[in-house]
């Protein structure tokens, strides 16, 4: 049986969850996420205990299994503390501010680019090199967080870009020199 679909998913206090047919929606303090479950999965609520049921031991059923119990508890978390991204940018003239509720990046383009955060996400950038990215799912802001770094990524040299807090980036050694 799947290890992760067979832990059952604590309410926190505070934290309302909805079961209407194979929707559910969890309400907290950081929100309210709404998910559509697979017609499959037998999902019960019972005692602020949420658990996860699969119909048979098929192959699609056990992954099914482990991915519904896991969705589920990443929206009972998001609701509560909610999910954060950080992202530092390296590089000389590289930056990142907010104008209003927009993200400007300077990265070396011949204009500025502006991003509009979706729903539900709150960017922050404390500095000219770091962006903070966080919102109740983690779904939409781990998206949002690679979109950002797609728009420059960590190149090999010299290290530029933008790259999550802590990536380790492989650094390759420039040209050698010849002999003659």
């Amino acid at each position: 049986m799947s290890r992760v679909g067979r832990m059952p998913i604590d309410i926190p206090a505070g934290v309302n969850v909805t079961l209407n047919g194979q929707v559910i929606t969890v309400k907290g303090p950081k929100g309210e996420l709404t998910r559509t479950l697979h017609a499959d999965m037998k999902v019960t609520v019972a005692d602020n205990v949420i658990t996860v049921e699969r119909p048979t031991d098929e192959k699609g059923h056990r992954a099914l299994h482990g991915l519904t119990r896991a969705l589920i508890a990443n929206m009972v978390t998001g609701v509560t503390t909610g999910f954060k991204k950080e992202l530092e940018i390296v590089g000389v003239g590289y930056r990142a501010q907010m104008k209003g509720k927009k993200l400007a990046l300077t990265l070396g383009f011949s204009h500025p680019l502006e991003l509009d955060a979706p729903a539900g996400i709150t960017i922050e950038c404390p500095s000219a090199t770091s962006i903070i990215i966080s919102g109740a799912n983690k779904e939409h802001v781990g998206e949002f967080a690679a979109k950002v770094r797609k728009y420059r990524l960590p190149e090999p040299y010299k290290g530029k870009g933008i790259r999550y807090v802590g990536e380790h980036v492989r650094r390759k050694a420039g040209k050698a020199g010849t002999k003659k």
